[in-house]
């Protein structure tokens, strides 16, 4: 059983985020059971609005995050999101900072 992050692994560092999505467009992919792939964390910003994140079993935890808070999604960890009021947000991705040998 996994809960939720407090916070993204030491060493991490962003690399891309997605588009803004409300509650009029957030894609059936994102309000069903999905992960990130390998490596890869989230950190869900809430711009607007309450969502609920909700692991997938076996994991069993769920955080409602309003307006100017975030949530860390952990690497291969199913779970889904789903709007409670109306709102805005977006996920920054984030992977290990491997430095360059050479």
């Amino acid at each position: 059983m996994s809960t939720i992050p407090a916070q993204l692994p030491a060493n991490f560092i962003a690399y891309g985020r997605s588009p803004d999505f409300s509650s009029d467009n957030l894609p059936t992919k994102l309000r069903t059971a999905h992960s990130t792939k390998a490596g890869t964390w989230g950190l869900l910003h809430v711009l607007e609005g309450t969502l609920r994140y909700r692991l997938e079993p076996p994991h069993q935890a769920e955080r409602l995050v309003s307006a100017g808070e975030t949530v860390v999604i952990e690497s291969e960890v199913p779970h889904r999101v789903e709007f409670v009021t109306p709102g805005r947000m977006f996920v920054e991705f984030y992977r290990e900072d491997t430095p360059n040998a050479g």
